[in-house]
């Protein structure tokens, strides 16, 4: 078995949490659970980015403390994570000392290597995103993800990063098939590195910017965010010092994944992998990046009031359920488009009307008829299952899963099992029970291929099996 380890990005804490990345670190988790099952040790990691522009302005406004400011919001991302029942081993925060110690100690190594120099500089600035942006990054003079916030014309001394001196490196660690999913975001980064590389900022003065981490040697200078909040994907695992032994462990004897959105791709796969070959560090072994969720054809924004809050998913479908829309219903590459109308049909169709109407029925049908639980026990999960999940079709899985629920409920159909338990042949009802049992160990097994998805409702139903008892109702359908 192999030392898998995984992470999300970590949000940034301007805001509660948001359906994007519930998706985002749904996936992760579904990954991880699998990777459990199939016995490998897992390292799986998430958290918060706590410092930058965006967030010292919010505090501000708000007449809060910056650090009491991404408490809150770092307890609320938290609280999430309970929520949907995620798995993680490890909730890193770009405040806590360790991973500031580890950002600092990141810097002094590119240093070293020559790649950090300091120079005047003037450009557009988008606070949005945190970085300067070139004329061709616009779209009729905006910045295309945050077009409602004007740029700032800035002119600061700042540090940068030698990016340009990884053109070769980038361009044979990207034309590597398989480190980045999908292949045709390989191929953007790709093409965008051999575009040609410019260096690019890395600090930011403090005079204009102090929430931040200080700057090695320059008390007047604190790292440009992306700098800081990249590192997290190693100081999580104890790096530099790496007491327990888990980097070595989990990145560099093992296999990184890093889950990030589309958008992600110039600072996960060119400059974050640019800043780990400065410090003399192994590469990322593979990132995924999925699509983003629209709704009614427009891309969600608090502005235009169409954002789903994973919260009122909770609320309405439940932890399980909404585990189960958010990995079904969301292509894993593609956007998607993503309505409450939508969500209360897959949730009745699917949920109500499907896996819970089958072991309904099934168990219903064994507790009735059987006078003893049916002999089961684990088995390995099937090989194109586990292909499918981990090549992150997450759709595809699932949708494997429910063509077998489909043939549950064919059978009871076409055998009418409980029709031939009434047959005064005795034969009839022995092959009845034998049906039953079945059906029981079908349901068991569609549970074990449950567990990445919906870990609480797959052993609902195997403790079911084990009792030989209907379970209560799985999913109650919801009425409009």
């Amino acid at each position: 078995m192999a030392n898998r380890y995984l992470t999300t990005t970590l949000p940034y804490v301007n805001a509660d949490p948001h359906i994007g990345f519930g998706v985002e670190v749904l996936q992760a988790d579904a990954t991880a659970r699998l990777w459990r099952l199939l016995g490998h040790e897992v390292f799986f990691n998430t958290g918060t980015d706590e410092h930058g522009q965006k967030i010292a302005q919010k505090a501000d406004e708000k007449g809060e403390a910056r650090q009491v400011y991404v408490d809150h919001y770092a307890y609320e991302f938290k609280k999430l994570g309970e929520a949907l029942n995620l798995s993680y081993d490890r909730f890193i925060r770009t405040t806590d000392s360790e991973h500031k110690a580890a950002a600092q100690e990141l810097w002094r190594r590119c240093e070293a290597a020559g790649d950090i120099y300091k120079k005047k500089f003037s450009g557009l600035y988008c606070v949005g995103c945190e970085s300067f942006k070139m004329e061709s990054d616009l779209v009729g003079g905006v910045c295309p993800d945050h077009p409602s916030t004007p740029l700032e014309h800035i002119e600061e001394e700042n540090y940068f990063f030698r990016l340009s001196n990884y053109q070769k490196y980038l361009e044979e660690y990207l034309s590597e098939e398989g480190v980045v999913v999908p292949e045709w975001r390989r191929q953007e980064a790709l093409t965008f590195v051999r575009g040609g590389l410019e260096d690019f900022s890395i600090s930011r003065e403090k005079a204009r910017l102090d929430w931040g981490v200080p700057v090695p040697g320059d008390e007047n200078q604190v790292m440009y965010v992306w700098f800081d909040a990249l590192t997290n994907y190693i100081s999580t695992l104890g790096w530099p010092e790496d007491v327990a032994g888990n980097f070595k462990k989990f990145w560099v004897e093992g296999s990184p994944v890093q889950f990030a959105g589309k958008d992600q791709v110039r600072f996960q796969s060119v400059m974050w992998q640019a800043m780990l070959k400065s410090a003399g560090l192994p590469a990322t072994r593979q990132v995924f990046y999925h699509g983003f969720i629209n709704s009614n054809g427009q891309k969600m924004s608090k502005s235009i009031g169409n954002v789903i809050n994973p919260y009122d998913l909770i609320a309405r479908y439940g932890s399980e359920a909404t585990r189960y829309l958010l990995l079904r219903h969301v292509h894993p590459f593609e956007d998607t488009d993503v309505t409450h109308e939508r969500l209360d049909e897959w949730y009745n169709a699917h949920l109500a009307n499907g896996i819970g109407n089958l072991v309904s029925r099934v168990m219903k049908m064994a507790e009735d008829n059987l006078g003893a639980p049916v002999s089961v026990e684990d088995a390995p999960l099937e090989e194109s299952f586990v292909t499918t999940l981990e090549s992150y079709r997450f759709d595809e899985a699932l949708d494997v899963l429910f063509v077998h629920i489909g043939k549950g409920d064919s059978l009871i159909q076409e055998t009418q099992p409980f029709k031939m338990l009434k047959s005064v042949d005795e034969s009839v009802r022995l092959e009845g029970k034998v049906i039953i049992e079945k059906l029981v160990r079908h349901v068991y097994r569609i549970a074990e291929h449950l567990v990445p998805f919906m870990p609480e409702t797959a052993e609902k139903i195997k403790e079911a099996v084990r009792l030989n008892k209907k379970p209560d109702t799985l999913f109650a359908r919801l009425e409009k």
